[in-house]
This record gives structure tokens, C-alpha cells and sequence, in this order.
């Protein structure tokens, strides 16, 4: 059986092919998709708790996806914020989403107060020297830039003064005042990252802040708070999303195993009715068919999961700042969706080709 079951599928290798490839797809959309998707989220999840803040507050009207909202309140707050009881450092900033050559959050940082937080690494270079100065991570670095060379964020022209290790938020900053010019919010902020004398003293901070006129609305998060935030669950087009992509990946290769299984199953009626009238069961029919399918299920999953590890070795290469998180979980997950999908697509057509008559089989032409 096992040998009719590869001399069937060598007997059609163009179809064989097309089946292994569209499950490879399937399974290549998955991992992808949950890979960039997983990745972008745990990427700034990583790097927002890299700032080092132990909290962040902002006008109640502003999203905590600081960087799609606008700079609503003046950079002073933070002047009075500083004055509070348990309040050691607080560092405004002006986050803007950029949708340039890719899709990034711009940090427009006071860098005194910023580097307060939690100092930067310096890798080369250092602080901003004049209103046209930039910072870039090292990742950004790694597509060719170094100190002294001009970037271009937001349309404009800056120097790179610094190179600094990842992990501080953003992947590029500029200074603050030059943001608020740049996107005309002069003077304003998007939120303040704020550093405690002790963490603990977080609930008496909230109250302070509250308390302080003006501030009543403000919005204010700890942390840990902030980061249980930027999870899948509190995100619900995140969700949305990522289930519509493997919904489709999973009827295409549903409906490619069906099809191949079916057209399969008509063109072996005769080879049916000779298996049946030697005594091969009904189990013995579904068996073969179930195991066409199987097999190639199993060459078109691991086909599908090498690609999507050259798939991130190509995307690291040309975008070294991508986040492209591809975990065992999700190849599993992967795996499990591509076989139970071709399962499934190739049921019908086993049971319709048990079910033949042997007499009736046998007299097909």
C-alpha cells in the first residue's frame, strides 16, 4: 500500500507539486504573518521597557499608542511634574508614527532628561550638538550609517551625532524643540516618562498628579502597566487581523488537498474497483487516500517552514530593524493547521472513492 501510495503520487508529479506548494504557502502565510505581526508587538514591548521609566502619564484624550496621537500637552508639565513628592526625573517627549520607507516611531527626546531615565550606550559618537542632530540604535546602523552621515527623518536633513545600543524605545531620535518645528506642535508633548525614587510610591504619584490643577484628567500608567497593555488581548484588530490571514491560509490549502484528492480519487475508479475485488477494505481505501494527502501535507509543511526561515534571513538582510519573531510555538501551530486542513480536505474524496461499487468500478472506461 505504501508503494501505491508514492507510485500514485509520482504518477501525477505536477499535481503532487502544486499540492506541496500551496501547502507551503499556507504555512508560510501563517508563520509570516504571526511572525511580524508577534514581533512588532514584542519588539516595542522590549524596547519601551528599555527606556527605563517606572511610569508615563499624558492627557487623558491621547491613546496609549503615544505615537498615533497628537502632542497635546506643553513641555512645562514636566516642570511641575518634577516638583512632586517621589518624582526624580520626568522627561517629555514627542512621539511621531512615521510611514516612510517603513513604519517607525520617531522619538523627539530632551536628551538630558531622557538619558536620566536610563543612560544611553553610546556605541560611537554622543549627545546631540545642535537642532539638527540625530541618534540612531545600532540595528539602524547596521544599514550603512555611521556618525558624521546625513539622515533623513520626517523629510529633513539631519547629522548623525551617536550611535547607541538598542533597546531605549526608539530606533531614532531627534531633539524635541526641532520635532515640535517639524510637525508644528512647538512647545508641546505628547506624555512624560517619569522615574520614581521608589517604584512603590507609584499610587501616591498618581494621586499627586490628580490632585495637581489641570492634570485631573491626565491619563497615568505604571510601567508594568503599560507593557500588559501591548499584548494581543487588550489589542483587538491585532487579533482581528492575525485570524483572518490564517483563516484564509487554511481554506486555501483545504481546497487545494480537496481538489487534488477528488480529481485524484475520478481518475482511480478502475484502480478502486481491482483494489476492491482483491478484498482491500473500505478502511484499507480511506487509508490510501488519507495517506496521498498526509504525505503531501508533511513535504509541503516542511517546505512551507524552510522558506519562512529563508524568508527571515532575506528580511533581516534588507531590513535589519525588522522584528521577525519566528518561535517554535508557532511553527507547531503551523504544522498542526496544515495537516489537520489537508486531513480534512482529503476525507470526501476517501470515503466517496470507499464507497464505490467494485462491479461498477470495474466497468468504468
Amino acid at each position: 500500500m505504501n508503494k501505491l501510495v508514492i507510485g500514485n503520487l509520482v504518477h501525477r508529479p505536477l499535481r503532487s507539486l502544486i499540492s506541496v506548494f500551496a501547502v507551503a504557502i499556507e504555512v508560510i502565510m501563517i508563520l509570516s504573518i504571526a511572525a511580524i505581526m508577534f514581533g512588532m508587538l514584542n519588539g516595542q514591548k522590549v524596547r519601551t521597557s528599555g527606556i527605563g521609566a517606572d511610569m508615563i502619564t499624558h492627557p487623558g484624550a491621547a491613546s496609549n499608542l503615544i505615537g498615533v496621537s497628537g502632542a497635546a500637552a506643553s513641555i512645562k508639565v514636566a516642570d511641575v511634574l518634577k516638583t512632586l513628592p517621589h518624582v526624580t526625573v520626568a522627561a517629555p517627549i514627542n512621539i511621531k508614527l512615521s510611514s516612510g520607507a517603513t513604519l517607525e516611531n520617531i522619538y523627539g527626546i530632551d536628551f538630558k532628561s531622557y538619558d536620566a531615565l536610563r543612560p544611553f550606550t553610546f556605541v560611537s559618537g554622543g549627545p546631540f550638538q545642535g537642532a539638527d542632530d540625530a541618534i540612531i540604535d545600532d540595528f539602524e546602523a547596521a544599514k550603512g550609517k555611521k556618525v558624521g552621515d546625513s539622515i533623513e527623518i520626517l523629510s529633513h536633513k539631519f547629522r548623525i551625532s551617536g550611535v547607541v545600543e538598542h533597546g531605549k524605545g526608539g530606533r531614532k531620535f531627534i531633539p524635541i524643540d526641532t520635532m515640535g518645528q517639524l510637525i508644528g506642535t512647538e512647545g508641546k508633548a505628547s506624555g512624560f516618562y517619569l522615574k520614581l525614587d521608589d517604584p512603590k510610591n507609584s499610587d501616591v504619584v498618581k494621586a499627586e498628579i490628580h490632585a495637581t490643577p489641570g492634570m485631573e484628567q491626565y491619563d497615568v500608567q505604571t510601567m508594568d502597566e503599560l507593557l500588559s497593555s501591548l499584548a494581543p488581548d487588550k489589542l483587538p484588530l491585532f487579533n482581528v487581523g492575525l485570524r483572518t490571514v490564517i483563516g484564509i491560509a487554511i481554506i486555501i490549502g483545504f481546497l487545494v488537498i480537496f481538489q487534488s484528492m477528488y480529481t485524484a480519487v475520478m481518475e482511480r475508479t478502475r484502480e478502486i474497483g481491482i483494489l476492491k475485488s482483491l478484498g482491500a477494505s473500505k478502511a484499507a481505501i480511506v487509508g490510501v487516500v488519507i495517506r496521498e494527502s498526509g504525505l503531501l501535507a508533511i513535504c509541503g509543511t516542511a517546505l512551507g517552514i524552510a522558506a519562512t526561515f529563508g524568508i527571515r534571513a532575506a528580511l533581516h538582510a534588507k531590513f535589519p530593524t525588522m522584528d521577525f519573531e519566528l518561535t517554535g510555538r508557532w511553527i507547531s501551530i503551523a504544522t498542526i493547521l496544515s495537516l489537520a486542513g489537508a486531513f480534512f480536505g482529503a476525507l470526501y474524496p476517501a470515503l466517496k472513492a470507499a464507497s464505490k461499487d467494485p462491479i461498477e468500478a470495474l466497468a468504468y472506461e
